[in-house]
């Protein structure tokens, strides 16, 4: 009777050890942050595509980080619960354990396994079993001494609870036994487990005692970036050393939703190339000039049941905080961790309109996305011709088809309407991508946009990327019209060098005015080549080159060629 008892409790403390050990490793994996867009994008499917919980957003490969870098490779359908496309989200993900009342609740134990009958008595006779989410149990792992002795704690302070509660016929006088030898046999594992698990809980209360939320998670991103134009601009041949800080505040009150606060101060100003183009345009220009303490994003990512992420921007909203840009690992929309320019970031079609508003990705399938979303540009202002409905918008919606998570395509329809500023200002005012004549070729325009967008990963290693865009713009204060083109191929090397490393080429066509009334009507185009240098999970290095032709849709003009090297911190 004896060794039959000791044989069980002996197989049952292993078990226990093991799951322990199992359940030690899965909160260790499992509550890992994960990252959103372009792979990027951005998200918990948020919108197709970020990821839920305080955890970094797992961008999929037609999607990109509004402010992360880094990106996984699921497709939409495979995303997680929430959070914003091409951003870089971050929302709380769970996954902890959960407590079993029954050996058949674990999937992966059968009636035929040797340690059935250990593991059935430690379930239903003792209950100090704990599976995993997936209702797992996960025993074919060796364990070590320390384990078997973490197993064993908990095993005898269950066994002291049925004690103390008058249960105690439950516990059979041989396996008190056998416990107190055991015991004995593991006093200095016990010992050392006890008193780790005091440094643990005096940790615990001092991280509790100074936390500084229990609902928020600050990112941040720091950029250096040292830019000359050798030629082609008005400021050729001056190197400049520029900056930009962003901190962002994620905050979950639900788990499956995200409120992204952001704060933003550099000094990056542009380069002047000639007419007035926004052509080369690189991202970390974007921000406010000298101001250290500027709010310049604000928004919230919530689902609405199983199929439905939605999305309102209340500052600085566009289009790619929640729609899939289908840019797999160049598109960092604003941020800047991978592709140099706004242009080869992703297509311009996104960048008409923005401000406040609100949008939604419904999900068809986990193939098929619709995405629809409206913002105004003088949303804040009561004067007349402007506000929420009666100033500047746009309305976008796409349709995405990903049949597997190496290719995609989207096809684009953006209505918008402008009576200050360019067309692709992101609400700004000012333009970021095309020449002049493509941003205002009149006072007060309504435009009709149509876009087409794909992707293909070839290998692990090798991925395309290409859009095309045409813009019709109608003359609301004349007559006339204007047709306005735009498309590039691009080509990324996740992972060239090293893990983290990214190389990219683009070439393409900002958006220019066809059939232009000027005297010059010459096709720009714009080429780019850049080479992440992951340094460190944290610090990554980027120097690239921008070549723009004939900018301004002038011949007669010099090509720019700007060299650009990018630090980025991230924490």
């Amino acid at each position: 009777m004896f060794n039959r008892s000791f044989h069980n409790l002996f197989m049952e403390s292993m078990i226990l050890g093991a799951t322990l050990l199992a359940s030690t490793s899965a909160y260790a994996e499992d509550r890992n942050l994960v990252v959103v867009n372009g792979t990027q994008t951005n998200i918990p499917t948020v919108l197709a595509q970020p990821t839920a919980g305080i955890a970094k957003r797992t961008l999929s490969p037609n999607q990109t980080a509004r402010f992360g870098d880094n990106s996984s490779e699921t497709t939409i359908a495979q995303t997680p619960k929430i959070p914003a496309i091409n951003s870089d989200v971050i929302v709380p993900e769970t996954n902890s354990m959960s407590q079993v009342t029954s050996v058949s609740q674990f999937s992966d134990v059968q009636p035929s396994d040797w340690a059935f009958g250990a593991l059935q008595s430690l379930v239903e006779r003792y209950g100090c079993i704990a599976g995993f989410p997936n209702g797992t149990y996960r025993g074919n792992r060796a364990i070590t001494r320390y384990e078997f002795a973490a197993g064993l704690n908990a095993c005898l302070s269950r066994i002291n609870e049925l004690i103390a509660t008058a249960t105690s016929d439950l516990v059979t006088k041989e396996d008190l036994t056998t416990l107190q030898r055991l015991q004995a046999e593991f006093a200095t594992e016990l010992a050392t487990l006890r008193s780790r698990v005091d440094n643990l809980e005096a940790q615990t209360a001092e991280l509790e005692a100074n936390q500084f939320s229990t609902t928020t998670k600050l990112v941040g991103e720091a950029v250096f970036a040292v830019t000359n134009a050798f030629s082609g601009s008005v400021n050729s041949n001056n190197t400049v050393f520029q900056d930009r800080v962003r901190l962002k505040f994620i905050s979950s009150f639900t788990g499956k939703d995200a409120l992204y606060v952001r704060l933003t101060g550099g000094n990056a100003t542009t380069l002047k190339l000639p007419n007035g183009t926004a052509e080369g345009l690189q991202t970390f220009n974007l921000s406010p000039a000298n101001n250290n303490d500027f709010l310049d994003w604000l928004a919230y990512y919530f689902p609405i049941g199983d199929k439905i992420e939605a999305y309102v921007g209340a500052v600085n909203g566009v289009f790619f905080d929640f729609i899939p840009t289908l840019s797999p690992y160049l598109d960092s929309a604003t941020g800047a961790g991978r592709a140099l320019t706004e242009f080869a970031s992703s297509s311009p079609i996104y960048r008409i309109g923005g401000g406040a508003g609100a949008g939604i990705n419904y999900k068809f399938s986990d193939k098929v996305v619709l995405s629809l979303g409206y913002l105004a540009g003088d949303h804040a202002s009561p004067q007349a011709g402007s506000g929420l409905f009666n100033g500047q918008y746009g309305a976008i919606a796409q349709l995405v088809w990903n049949p597997n998570k190496n290719s995609g395509i989207g096809l684009t329809y953006v209505n918008a309407y402008q009576n200050r500023g360019a067309i692709f200002d992101i609400g700004s005012g000012g333009a970021i991508v095309g020449t002049a004549q493509a941003n205002t070729p009149f006072d007060e325009v309504i435009t009709n946009s149509y876009g087409a967008e794909a992707f293909y990963k070839f290998s692990s290693k090798v991925a395309v990327n290409g859009f095309f865009g045409y813009t019709n713009a109608k003359n609301l204060a004349g007559s006339g019209s204007a047709d306005i083109w735009y498309y590039a191929l691009g080509l990324a090397f996740p992972d060239l060098g090293k893990q983290g490393n990214l190389g990219g080429i683009l070439v393409g066509a900002e958006p220019y005015r066809g059939g232009n009334p000027a005297p010059a009507n010459d096709l720009s185009l714009h080429i780019e080549g850049f080479y992440k240098y992951q340094l460190t999970d944290n610090i990554a290095i980027t120097p690239g080159v921008i070549w723009i032709t004939a900018p301004g849709q002038n011949d007669d003009n010099e090509d720019a060629v700007i060299g650009t090297v990018r630090t980025t911190f991230t924490f």
